[in-house]
């Protein structure tokens, strides 16, 4: 496991920020050639198949990112430098997603040569997750066999995030007049604005699911105006939407436009909610081994994948990006030591 540990440690060492990936990919790539396994690249991303590969069995994809955040504001540690304390390892990117990535790669490597596998593993470090950027997994899925489950690497402490919300954002148009603030003239877009933002902050979806809750929807920015003594003909402002399952964001799109008045633009409708059924082979094995079983609020690059996915890694969530991120090397060693417990039980 040490090995794993060590290759975590030079990642962090490693500037890996959103498009800027290609050190961090040239790491991975080195210790893949170290292993004696091939891979396949694309861009920053980095791919490599089972020594056994098979069209005639399924195909499991185990993936996770090698980008990061900037470093929050309040570090009082480099960011770059893995410090370890005891059982602690400090730096950017340890735990988001750090530890799921060599974890997974650990996982990978244990079965590599395993004759007797019932499917495939396909092991993928890709890029630009943290922007939901289009040179990562995005690119990559085309170019791999078809997928028939794939495990997303992010911490969730071990547990199984069954399905996870997906990212709408909206940019809003309010359109008025301009005219004299000193005087009765013009349509003042900024209170039509804020007029549909008190809609907004009333409205709820109808349909809610059992595992990811309600639809979430959060106005989170706001400009208007050119200067004091003009009144505003136009202003804009973005709403964050968060998506169950039974909504696509397309059509959570539509909803919202039917609601107010102002102009609604969508960025994307690509992240939509993702996950599996509790019923699911995965699923009902995660359970049987009393395996916590939630729905995630965040988005990851199982958004983009078609196929059904899960997400599940060591690490927590509420250490990603924040200052002085760090996560247990004991926390790494356990999470390997669950996905092969996982893998060497799963029959699909």
């Amino acid at each position: 496991m040490e090995k794993y540990i060590e290759l975590l440690k030079t990642l962090i060492a490693t500037q890996s920020f959103s498009k800027e990936e290609e050190n961090a990919a040239a790491v991975m790539r080195a210790f893949l050639e170290k292993e004696a396994i091939p891979y396949t690249t694309k861009e920053n991303n980095t791919w490599a198949y089972n020594k056994y590969y098979s069209k005639e069995k399924p195909t499991i994809l185990l993936d996770s990112h090698i980008d990061t955040v900037r470093p929050a504001k309040g570090y009082t540690k480099d960011p770059f430098s893995p410090i370890e304390a005891g059982d602690i390892l400090y730096g950017l990117g340890s735990n988001d997603a750090g530890g799921p990535l060599v974890s997974l790669l650990a996982t990978f490597i244990h079965f590599y040569e395993r004759e007797d596998l019932p499917f495939n593993l396909v092991y993928a470090a890709t890029a630009e997750e943290e922007i939901s950027g289009r040179r990562g997994m995005e690119i990559v899925l085309p170019e791999i066999a078809p997928i028939t489950f794939a495990i997303i690497g992010e911490p969730t402490k071990m547990e199984l995030a069954i399905a996870e919300k997906g990212l709408l954002v909206l940019d809003c148009y309010a359109h008025g007049k301009s005219g004299h603030a000193a005087r009765e003239e013009g349509e003042n877009a900024l209170y039509k604005a804020i007029a549909d933002i008190e809609k907004l902050r009333n409205f709820e979806f109808d349909k809610v699911s059992e595992v990811l809750g309600k639809v979430k929807l959060s106005v989170t920015q706001i400009e208007a105006g050119t200067q004091h003594n003009v009144v505003p003909d136009n202003c804009h402002f973005v709403v964050d939407v968060r998506t169950n399952e039974h909504y696509t964001n397309k059509e959570a799109a539509d909803i919202i436009g039917q609601v107010i008045e102002s102009e609604v633009k969508p960025r994307s409708v690509r992240l939509n909610s993702s996950g599996i059924s509790a019923h699911h082979p995965f699923a009902k094995l995660v359970k049987k081994k009393g395996i916590n079983i939630y729905g995630s609020p965040t988005t990851s690059d199982q958004a983009i994948i078609a196929s059904l996915s899960v997400k599940m890694g060591p690490g927590d969530s509420a250490r990603s990006h924040t200052a002085d991120e760090y996560i247990h090397k004991s926390e790494i060693i356990t999470g390997i030591e669950c996905y092969i417990d996982l893998l060497e039980d799963l029959k699909l």
